[in-house]
């Protein structure tokens, strides 16, 4: 037999076919003492002293093979609650082999006190065990006990029924609590979670939402505050005015979301909505003049939602930092995937570093784009180019089964 073999064999009547045993209630527990544990050997101990009385008066055997029995019998018990099946496995080799050593160990004294010790074995293999285990004992225990008394085996079958319904009644009852404890504990994160997602969402509308809302105000009222004022000045107002209110219908989405927690319904934007997002950049004061290569496919939701985020943020920071510049934008259509590329000359160079690190005043901007791409298991390149411009590379793929 190989190792392997020995190892699997021991750990049946150790680990792998018991449940850990159940916490103790507080009252049961004096630090680190388990009270059910110091009764189990309490328990033995008195089984111990009366088997060896009841084999000594009913037998002429030397005194150290009456003493062995006795604790071969009892011992068990002190091992039920933590190897259950172990100590179920010693209790009836225990009765085999004193019944086989001493011709009276058959006394109604010695059966009483092997009924009561078996009994508490099986309770713990009920409680404990798989249920094939507890089934695979019943029948073996069935088979001693007619083994060792033929006339008996109703009887021994109503004994052993009894610790073995008790002990699946109160397996049943530990499982139903550890369903329910578990349960709360899962409502109880979830609970914790939509309690931050409203902090959050509470504070976006107490903050963000409101600056965006005087800005709406003020760019709408700010034409009225000079006489005979230019269209082009009436228009950037307009302009802004409708930016803000986008910006604002976005984020109350956005708050709706985390205030339900429930999935997003609303379609998300993505290249089939690139025509509005070049407008929006067009109106900002941007050139922008599109290419692209290859033959255009459906992506997936994913992906699509992905290159309009970066296409967009690569427009943002080109409007921000490098107002009324050349922007060229060219989408190369891949049999693997779809490559970005965000490039505008040097009218203003932004401030931007490839290390990723943020655009100063201008929050996260790279590091955004650079997750995003690496969450679809992409690549972003972002920097100043040779001639004083800014250039922004992204390779997104897609596999075989998102397509």
């Amino acid at each position: 037999m190989d190792d392997n073999a020995v190892r699997n064999f021991a750990a049946t009547f150790v680990t792998d076919t018991t449940n850990p045993p159940t916490p103790r209630h507080r009252r049961l527990r004096r630090g680190r003492f388990d009270l059910v544990e110091i009764a189990d050997v309490v328990t033995a101990l008195i089984c111990f002293a009366i088997a060896n009385s009841v084999l000594t008066n009913g037998t002429h055997h030397h005194t150290g093979l009456i003493v062995l029995l006795a604790f071969l019998n009892c011992a068990p018990v002190a091992l039920r609650t933590r190897y259950p099946l172990t100590a179920w496995v010693a209790s009836a080799l225990a009765i085999i082999v004193t019944s086989l050593q001493v011709s009276t160990a058959t006394s109604s004294g010695y059966l009483a006190l092997v009924v009561f010790v078996n009994g508490l074995c099986l309770y713990a293999v009920a409680v404990r065990c798989q249920p094939r285990i507890t089934f695979a004992v019943t029948a073996v225990t069935i088979v001693v006990a007619s083994f060792l008394d033929a006339g008996s085996t109703v009887v021994a079958i109503f004994l052993i029924a009894v610790p073995l319904l008790l002990g699946v009644v109160v397996r049943v009852r530990r499982s139903g609590a550890r369903q329910l404890e578990e349960q709360e504990r899962r409502h109880s994160g979830e609970r914790a979670l939509l309690e931050e997602r409203q902090r959050i969402a509470r504070e976006l509308h107490d903050v963000v939402a409101h600056h965006m809302s005087v800005i709406a105000i003020q760019a709408e009222a700010a034409p009225y505050k000079t006489a005979d004022a230019p269209p082009e000045l009436v228009e950037s107002f307009a302009e802004i005015r409708g930016s803000a209110l986008a910006g604002l219908a976005e984020l109350r989405r956005v708050l709706g979301v985390l205030r339900t927690g429930g999935p997003q319904t609303a379609p998300q934007p993505g290249l089939g909505s690139l025509d509005g997002l070049l407008d929006s950049a067009r109106s900002g004061g941007l050139t922008v003049t599109v290419a692209s290569s290859g033959h255009p496919v459906p992506l997936p939701e994913g992906v699509d939602l992905s290159a309009y985020r970066i296409l967009q943020e690569a427009l943002s920071n080109a409007m921000r930092y490098a107002p009324g510049a050349q922007v060229r934008l060219h989408l190369d259509y891949r049999p693997d995937g779809l490559a970005l590329e965000v490039r505008n000359d040097a009218a203003a160079v932004p401030a931007l570093v490839t290390s990723g690190e943020a655009v100063p005043g201008g929050g996260h901007g790279i590091v955004g784009m650079r997750e995003r791409a690496a969450m679809l298991g992409g690549s972003l390149d972002a920097g100043p180019t040779d001639d004083g411009g800014f250039q922004v590379t992204a390779v997104l793929p897609v596999s075989q089964e998102a397509s």
